[in-house]
């Protein structure tokens, strides 16, 4: 494996930390390239717009044996998405390049899939995941989908069903989503997908941060989009650090997940549990390929194609 850095979002708080993921990185036997833009600093963005746009459309000229994994999320995506050269990076797709990270980088793998169908990962980034404690699951998942053809995950967690479900490979089902927030601020823009592109499909979420109530504010508003009553199954990530008070009056998260059930009813099932978002332990997951689901009252399993 060929490691590439991008840092297209928020600038890291402390450089030295870069030292840590590196000397990870080369304990498996693993060169860390493009390390130098961990020290970029812009205001609270790692380096410049122009800095930040001219790496990541330089991916449209990687060579395509490397991973191209994002530093860090924060902010600053959002300020390049019409000026990236899809086309360029999902040539370099297509030739074998792969494409990883969260958060703030939900916008790229949004952007690329709606822009050219082309599929990128949702998974760890380096300096969150590798530049401290390193999580065995963390890695393991992470090679998996970066060396295998499909990958399977099986979440044994109780789950709210009416009745069992099984969505198979013929069915089509596209894989996609990432951070909510990130998804609804895409929510009408070209780099959103397009319902016939995720008609069907399995979505998972994740966010920080964020209120119980913003999150099922954000699921609503993809319910008025038309997309969540489309897909097949949600899966519900990591939601994390969120304070409640005591005007919530024991309104939570479970709360706020149950109305979001009542509205779409028994046809799109929400399934919770999934290692996936701002937590140590994370799933790297494909964006834009196609998956099959199985899911009972105590588990689900996802199966995923990676190439």
């Amino acid at each position: 494996m060929k490691l590439h850095l991008i840092a297209p979002s928020g600038s890291l708080p402390d450089p030295q930390v870069l030292a840590n993921g590196e000397a990870w990185f080369k304990k498996q036997g693993i060169e860390v390239k493009n390390l130098a833009c961990g020290n970029r600093q812009f205001q609270r963005f790692a380096g410049t717009d122009q800095e930040r746009l001219d790496e990541i459309n330089q991916l449209a000229n990687l060579s395509p044996d490397h991973v191209a994994m994002s530093l860090r999320g924060g902010y600053g995506l959002s300020r390049l998405l019409n000026r990236i050269d899809w086309q360029g990076i999902a040539k370099q797709v297509k030739q074998g390049l792969k494409i990883v990270g969260h958060s703030d980088f939900t916008a790229f793998n949004l952007g690329l899939f709606a822009k050219t169908g082309t599929p990128s990962f949702a998974g760890p980034m380096f300096s969150y995941d590798f530049c401290g404690d390193v999580s065995d699951l963390t890695w393991k998942h992470f090679q998996d989908a970066m060396t295998k053809s499909s990958i399977e995950i099986e979440v044994v967690s109780p789950q709210v069903m009416s009745s069992s479900i099984g969505i198979t490979a013929d069915d089509k089902a596209v894989l996609w989503g990432g951070n909510l927030t990130m998804l609804t601020s895409l929510l009408g823009t070209g780099f959103f997908p397009s319902i016939d592109q995720v008609r069907g499909g399995i979505l998972f979420i994740e966010d920080v941060n964020e209120h119980p109530y913003r999150i099922e504010r954000m699921l609503h508003q993809l319910i008025d989009a038309g997309y969540l009553g489309q897909q097949k199954a949600i899966l519900m990530g990591d939601v994390s650090s969120y304070r409640l008070s005591d005007v919530d009056r024991g309104y939570d998260l479970n709360a706020a997940i149950d109305s979001i059930r009542q509205r779409l009813g028994q046809q799109t099932p929400i399934l919770t549990g999934l290692a996936f978002g701002h937590c140590p332990d994370k799933l790297t997951l494909p964006v834009g390929r196609y998956a099959s689901l199985s899911a009972s009252s105590d588990a689900f399993i996802l199966k995923a194609n990676c190439a």
